[in-house]
């Protein structure tokens, strides 16, 4: 099992931070905004409203409070937020871990709707790359639903990140209109930010997954969807393993929230049992699959 509280420090050189500054104003050029850091209370109340109609959270459960974003850039964290014609469509914020800055995590992120389909949340994962190598941080970290197939695609193929654990009801009960009622279950995702997947896909080459290409060369399915759109269990018995998650659960937590709380309990007892038992995520495939690597257990 990974130690979350060891970090693979790298030198940091100033050709890399130039480099990510670059990627990040390229990124907010072509999703037509402007990312920068927020510190004024009134642009730090705006983000505490914005999160609240993304997660359609329940009265007095905002996620984060103007109060918790003031103290945090303050203290020299990470709060940012993106602009469109003086209009707050997306924001980001990650605090530092202990020891000291030794790695970053980014607690929270989310866009509008009017903001959607345009790159602001890559444009936004960007700018805190650029910002955290130039504060000489070479690792960020955040935590997933490991069920939301768009944001597995996001942060494991457009940004390069890598899952490092499965936490099982990680955040306890979150009553709000993504999450539902169910367990909190989430990957933890490691964004070596100076490396060299990571820095090709800041530069538009993703990281592709094919696993068609895997099935044909041996690969096991430990998990795959139902005729019924269900979870159905498989073997895991093959060095290289996919492990399917279903199209949209954050839909089927509105109309059948029993199959949700199903395709919960597979996936952790699959791809939390493979990743606490040594087996790697090396990447995801669009389609929908995780793709594990036993080969180094």
């Amino acid at each position: 099992m990974t130690d979350l509280s060891m970090n693979s420090q790298r030198p940091i050189t100033s050709e890399a931070c130039g480099e990510a500054v670059a990627a990040a104003r390229a990124a907010a050029t072509a999703s037509g905004v402007e990312v920068r850091e927020i510190h004024e209370i009134a642009e730090l109340a705006a983000i505490g409203v914005l999160f609240e109609k993304i997660w359609r959270s329940a009265p007095g459960t905002r996620p984060v409070t103007t109060e918790l974003l003031r103290a945090l850039s303050a203290a020299g964290n990470y709060v940012a937020g993106a602009f469109s014609g003086g209009d707050l469509l997306g924001a980001c914020v990650g605090f530092f871990e202990n020891p000291g800055k030794g790695s970053l995590h980014s607690h929270i992120a989310g866009v509008a709707q009017a903001g959607a389909g345009r790159g602001i949340g890559y444009a936004l994962k960007m700018h805190q790359r650029g910002w955290a190598l130039t504060q000489d941080v070479s690792t960020i970290k955040w935590t997933f639903d490991p069920l939301v197939r768009r944001n597995a695609y996001f942060n494991l193929g457009k940004l390069g990140a890598l899952p490092v654990q499965y936490l099982r009801d990680f955040y306890g009960p979150m009553k709000d209109g993504i999450n539902g009622s169910g367990d909190t279950d989430r990957l933890m995702a490691s964004w070596d930010l100076a490396g060299t997947a990571v820095r090709a896909a800041a530069f538009g080459e993703p990281i592709r997954t094919d696993t068609k290409t895997l099935l044909d060369r041996g690969a096991a399915v430990a998990l795959s969807v139902d005729a019924d759109g269900g979870p159905a269990a498989g073997s895991a018995d093959a060095p290289v393993v996919v492990v399917a998650i279903p199209a949209d659960i954050e839909g089927l937590r509105g109309t059948d929230p029993g199959k949700a709380a199903a395709w919960r309990a597979a996936l952790r007892e699959t791809l939390g049992g493979l990743m606490s038992s040594g087996g790697r995520v090396t990447g995801f495939d669009r389609a929908g699959y995780y793709v594990i690597s036993k080969e180094e257990q």
